[in-house]
């Protein structure tokens, strides 16, 4: 930490110590927690919201700025940088309180969240329903290799799949009983390669369990793999509660 950057912070001798007088400034009450990356760089300001995770605040390194990153059931929702701290304070409070994102935007604008965020703020079908088209769209634009967009498409077009939480990773389409992260797939799918076969995977990067010619042959190879009764995705991940 360069000390000319944070004079204030060196004084208080932690992150979370420094949030802790300017929120006393504010007239406000916190209550902070250990960040990820030691005392001095990183805190977290607690939420009474229990999806919710702290509001996780960072400094930067080359200039003075502070990130902030907001996270509820293995989604992150929020992000945002500032060189106002006691901008970053009310964010905390202001998330804490469980604020909508728009409502969270409005106040704070240098709070920031995607379209996707918007979704899993609704509840996981909506997120579902949207990481959807944001995958066909992953696939329209890459004309050069239409066999992912075929396996997209047979994948969608089948109710088992279409139900998960649905991601991509270098072409491999994986598919998840829920919406947040860490969540390891049901199954995975990855598209043929030159002219090679289609390949239905337990991991996006692990062994074949089946390989077939066509992507609809691949998708209902990667169905009869699905745990029986599977619904629809859930919210959460697999280190939270849903």
């Amino acid at each position: 930490m360069d000390s000319n950057l944070y004079p204030d912070l060196t004084a208080a001798g932690s992150l979370a110590a420094l949030l802790e007088l300017v929120a006393a400034d504010l007239g406000v009450d916190v209550t902070t927690v250990p960040g990820n990356w030691g005392s001095v760089v990183s805190a977290g300001i607690a939420t009474s919201v229990p999806e919710r995770e702290p509001l996780s605040v960072h400094i930067g390194a080359e200039s003075r700025w502070f990130g902030v990153s907001g996270w509820s059931r293995g989604v992150e929702l929020i992000t945002g940088g500032t060189s106002d701290l006691r901008a970053v304070v009310r964010a905390g409070v202001v998330w804490g309180e469980g604020r909508g994102l728009r409502e969270l935007h409005e106040l704070l604008p240098f709070l920031h969240f995607t379209e996707l965020a918007e979704a899993h703020e609704r509840g996981p079908a909506s997120a579902v329903e949207v990481r959807w088209r944001l995958i066909r769209e992953e696939a329209a634009e890459a004309p050069d290799f239409p066999q992912f967009g075929l396996l997209v498409e047979a994948a969608l077009a089948e109710p088992r799949l279409r139900q998960l939480y649905p991601f991509s990773s270098h072409w491999t389409l994986g598919f998840n009983a829920r919406t947040g992260i860490p969540c390891p797939p049901e199954v995975a799918i990855t598209p043929s390669f030159e002219d090679g076969p289609y390949r239905v995977k337990g991991f996006p990067h692990g062994s074949v369990i089946a390989e077939a010619a066509t992507a609809r042959e691949a998708v209902a190879l990667a169905v009869a793999h699905l745990p029986a009764g599977l619904g629809p995705a859930v919210a959460g991940s697999a280190a939270s509660d849903t």
